[in-house]
């Protein structure tokens, strides 16, 4: 296990971790969460070695393998699948020496042993199915069949992060450490490594702004926060209702305590100069000297974003007649035939590489067509969020310097006050508001380019991509604004709490064309991953005995009925799972309070020596208790989606 015992960590004159202590444990699947800034990548640093702790311990496993996902990737004339392969130390070590042992002439025993323990060592790293292996993770986070031999050098950059991410789950390891992994992937591919992830063995933590990815992907969540490091059972959704309970309790007896204070505070001043009652006024005025005084709960200040209400509101906006997408002449869409009106809601789903965002950029008059119409209706402002912020946001020029170039295009008559007062709800105060915008982080981008976006009144919202760089505070402002916007959205976006609060409908872009989806997000989810196993399955050896399709395939009345039968059976055995499961949920709930409470009255120093006894005694039993609870709650959730993906 990895154990924090008292830790402080400092970077700079900025204090990341407090006297902060954390166990984890073989297996804990661990979201960490915390504000911006709060120091999550730090800890990642620390626990990795690249940072050393200033006060405390850090104990963990000399033998414990740890795994992350390289920051950068340097040009290379490797394969994609090569770069994977490399991954794996021992194999490549394994691999060396079994093609020196080949290559050696076998003149003598000693090179026959060689040979022996080299390919002994090549079969331990499971060397022989390291290519399947390494393919299968490329497939499955969105690489094509003929990209697995393309050079390293000839990928963009968020495919290489994309390399990077493969090698790193290819890597054997005991802990996996990932830093906002869902950055550069898309809906199928993130799909895809949730499912991987479950499978994961060894002790994961993630750090990720996707509120769907971290209750996929977490058991456990840690919070950071003020340089303490707390421990919630549960995923982040278990986490906000246990978080907002405990701040509840933590207001309410601040709140107590304030009615205490001002009680004794005037009982004091009203009997010390009474003779009868100066002994009492005396005794008052020492509890009042030794109350531990509890601070009152101070929450950061969420962005709000208010969306500017359109101008009008035209019912036709965009008409598309066999249009063609693409760049210069190379055609990716072809004959797209779409209608866009007032009031639509519209996710647009499809894998990297389709043409989703080409799709967005000739909507938005971004990229010309290649062919056939693109037709504005009258009245149409257009406000269009581009994935790369690059392509709107001059670098070089402030916030300021961009609000008054648009503000003489789309308000002329605004003034300089009004622009700074609508950078200032987007927290770009102070000096920011004059700063080049090439020194902001992708977060302070993203949010300059939704100011500048909302701020031209679009009655047509193009966004692609709008929440890369969000924290999830700011991604649930987006969707509540987005809910009250009353003109018509077209939204690509991995986020799918952000689709499933906006959108009511869903356009598939796929092999070259645009067409209704007919499903909810879940359904497109199990399409991406039937889809992804297809790709997988075309590289696997296929059986030459195989039946004809046509002799292989069941009555249709008999496969409906064993269907059914199969579906009540499921339900029947997910029925006590589910039973337990919420039991277990309860208990773990309950355990984890006990324990916080026997923490906080071991912490205190006016406890008595037999008391601190039998609450180190039975928080030594509260812990074990949670281990067994948490261990169960990960089997019960394994066995029901197992029955219910089954």
């Amino acid at each position: 296990m990895i154990r924090l015992n008292v830790i402080t960590l400092r970077r700079g004159v900025q204090v990341v971790l407090d006297q902060a202590s954390l166990t984890l444990h073989p297996g804990d699947k661990v979201g960490l969460v915390g504000v911006n800034g709060a120091g999550k990548t730090s800890l990642f640093a620390l626990l990795l070695g690249e940072l050393h702790e200033d006060a405390g311990n850090l104990d963990k496993p000399a033998n414990w393998r740890l795994a992350t996902v390289a920051q950068d990737v340097p040009d290379s004339e490797a394969s994609a699948t090569d770069f994977v392969l490399q991954g794996d130390a021992a194999l490549q070590a394994a691999q060396l020496a079994l093609q020196t042992a080949l290559d050696t002439p076998d003149s003598n025993e000693a090179a026959g042993h060689a040979l022996a323990e080299a390919q002994h060592a090549f079969e331990l790293a499971d060397g022989y199915t390291a290519r399947a292996r390494a393919e299968a993770l490329l497939l499955g986070l969105g690489f094509a069949v003929a990209e697995l031999a393309k050079p390293v050098a000839q990928f963009s950059g968020g495919w290489r992060m994309r390399l990077a991410l493969a090698q790193a789950l290819f890597a054997p390891s005991d802990c996996l450490l990932l830093d906002e992994p869902t950055n550069h992937l898309d809906l199928d591919a993130l799909v895809w490594l949730e499912q991987w992830l479950t499978r994961y063995p060894g002790l994961l933590l993630v750090i990720s702004h996707d509120r769907e990815f971290l209750d996929a992907a977490s058991r456990v969540t840690v919070h950071l926060d003020g340089g303490k490091l707390t421990r919630y059972g549960g995923n982040y959704t278990l986490f906000e209702e246990q978080r907002a309970e405990k701040l509840m309790q933590q207001q309410a007896a601040f709140a107590r305590q304030q009615q205490d204070i001002a009680r004794l505070t005037r009982f004091v001043e009203r009997f010390r100069a009474k003779a009868t009652k100066a002994r009492q006024a005396q005794s008052r005025m020492k509890a009042l000297e030794r109350m531990e005084r509890l601070a009152p709960v101070y929450l950061s200040g969420a962005l709000r974003i208010d969306m500017l209400q359109p101008a009008s509101l035209p019912q036709q906006l965009l008409t598309l007649q066999d249009l063609g997408c693409g760049y210069g002449a190379t055609p990716i869409l072809g004959r797209v035939n779409r209608s866009i009106t007032g009031g639509q809601r519209i996710g647009i789903l499809g894998a990297n590489g389709q043409g989703k965002s080409t799709l967005v950029k000739t909507l938005a008059g971004a990229l010309p067509p290649l062919s056939g119409q693109r037709i504005e209706g009258k009245g149409l402002v257009i406000g269009y969020f581009a994935q790369q912020e690059v392509d709107v946001l001059r670098l070089d020029e402030s916030p300021l310097q961009h609000m008054q170039r648009l503000a003489r295009e789309v308000a002329p008559q605004t003034t300089e006050q009004e622009w700074r007062n609508w950078l200032g709800r987007y927290q770009f105060d102070g000096d920011m508001m004059l700063r080049a915008c090439g020194s902001f982080s992708g977060g302070e981008k993203a949010r300059l380019a939704l100011a500048l976006v909302i701020w031209r009144k679009p009655n047509l919202l193009l966004l692609d991509e709008p929440t890369n760089h969000l924290d999830l505070a700011t991604r649930e402002a987006l969707a509540l604004a987005l809910q009250d916007f009353a003109g018509t959205v077209l939204l690509v976006s991995h986020d799918r709490a952000l689709l499933r609060a906006t959108c009511d409908a869903f356009w598939l872009v796929a092999d070259g064309m645009v067409q209704d989806f007919d499903g909810s997000l879940d359904d497109y989810q199990h399409w991406a991953l039937s889809r992804t196993a297809q790709r997988q399955s075309a590289l696997q050896p296929k059986d030459a005995a195989d039946a004809p399709a046509e002799t292989a395939q069941p009555d249709r009345k008999e496969a409906r009925r064993q269907q059914a039968e199969q579906r009540q059976q499921r339900a029947q055995q997910l029925k006590p799972l589910k039973a337990e499961f919420t039991k277990v949920e309860t208990e773990l709930r309950q355990a984890e309070a006990e324990r916080q409470a026997l923490e906080a009255a071991l912490a205190h120093p006016d406890t008595p020596a037999a008391e601190r006894v039998e609450q180190g005694r039975r928080h030594h039993a509260v812990s074990a208790r949670i281990t067994d609870l948490e261990e169960r709650w990960l089997e019960l959730g394994e066995q029901i989606e197992a029955l219910q993906t089954g």
